[in-house]
């Protein structure tokens, strides 16, 4: 495809509007596009002529991905097993709001509730944002249950309204605020970028989607580390190395000096603390810290 070609086409891709919507444009900024949203607009800014951005909620994302209005995505794989649509799961991208990992949706009940596990609910009401998946969850068990929709605010109808709920939690913290106890897991889910299956057949619309998958996933895995460089004598290189613990093996590099090697690592940002002095004590000079914005594997 010639570069003129190219420079007309465009990718609609759709922005998780709600919960995920400021941690997506920031982990978009991180790789590298920045996204300007403001509060009334549905179709934010972005500075890469290539793409059209539209927020949307991601409960529906994964139709309008399936029905073309929207060439690719981010959304929960929770409502893309939900909604039954059929995309393109094109990558993982592991953050949520709160945390950089997955969220669980959960069966959860009063805490003073006899219930054990989900076949003691049988007969009961089951309230939840999550209808299809949960109907599947109980009939995979042979438990007969009424799964009600719920608007919203799921965490406070036991046990006026439900007798139990299945509900998605970061850190359980909302749940043990509304005196309820995790039963069992229902489902583990985190964001994805899906893709609409005729889209991401065209060899130009797939690369560029591949593409902002690759920013996006080295955006990621940058989060919480740092590069560490330092100068060490050939002789204290074992020592050094022995206290490093790599992302992959460290690059040792030549110097002009025979007797000196450069070493380049990555590591966890919060071991940095104890790993510069036990560095230093091991030989290491000119050891210095610099903060990353992508690590592509």
């Amino acid at each position: 495809m010639s570069s003129q070609q190219s420079s007309n086409q465009k990718i609609r891709l759709g922005i998780p509007k709600g919960s995920l919507q400021d941690a997506t444009i920031t982990l978009f900024a991180a790789a590298g596009f920045k996204i300007y949203a403001n509060g009334r607009s549905y179709f934010p800014s972005v500075d890469d002529p290539e793409l059209e951005c539209m927020l949307i909620r991601a409960q529906e994302m994964a139709r309008y991905v399936e029905q073309g209005v929207l060439d690719a995505g981010l959304t929960g794989l929770d409502w893309v097993v939900e909604s039954g649509r059929k995309v393109e799961s094109v990558c993982d991208l592991i953050y949520a709001k709160q945390s950089r990992g997955t969220v669980k949706w959960v069966l959860a009940v009063p805490e003073d509730s006899t219930v054990l596990r989900a076949e003691d609910l049988a007969g009961k009401i089951i309230a939840t944002e999550l209808v299809e998946v949960t109907k599947n969850y109980f009939a995979s068990r042979n438990v007969p249950v009424q799964v009600d929709f719920s608007w919203g605010a799921t965490e406070v109808k036991p046990p006026m309204l439900a007798d139990a709920i299945v509900e998605v939690t970061e850190t359980g913290s909302s749940l043990r605020a509304n005196r309820l106890r995790i039963v069992e897991t229902v489902l583990e889910s985190n964001t994805q970028i899906i893709a609409n299956l005729k889209a991401y057949a065209n060899d130009w619309k797939r690369q560029k989607i591949d593409n902002i998958a690759l920013m996006l996933q080295g955006a990621i895995a940058a989060q919480g580390r740092v590069g560490m460089m330092l100068n060490v004598r050939q002789k204290d290189l074992q020592a050094v190395l022995s206290v490093l613990p790599a992302l992959n093996s460290p690059t040792v590099s030549a110097l002009s000096n025979s007797e000196w090697v450069a070493v380049n690592t990555i590591i966890e940002e919060t071991v940095v603390r104890d790993v510069i002095p036990r560095l230093k004590a091991a030989g290491g000079t000119g050891i210095v810290e610099y903060p990353l914005n992508k690590v592509v594997m």
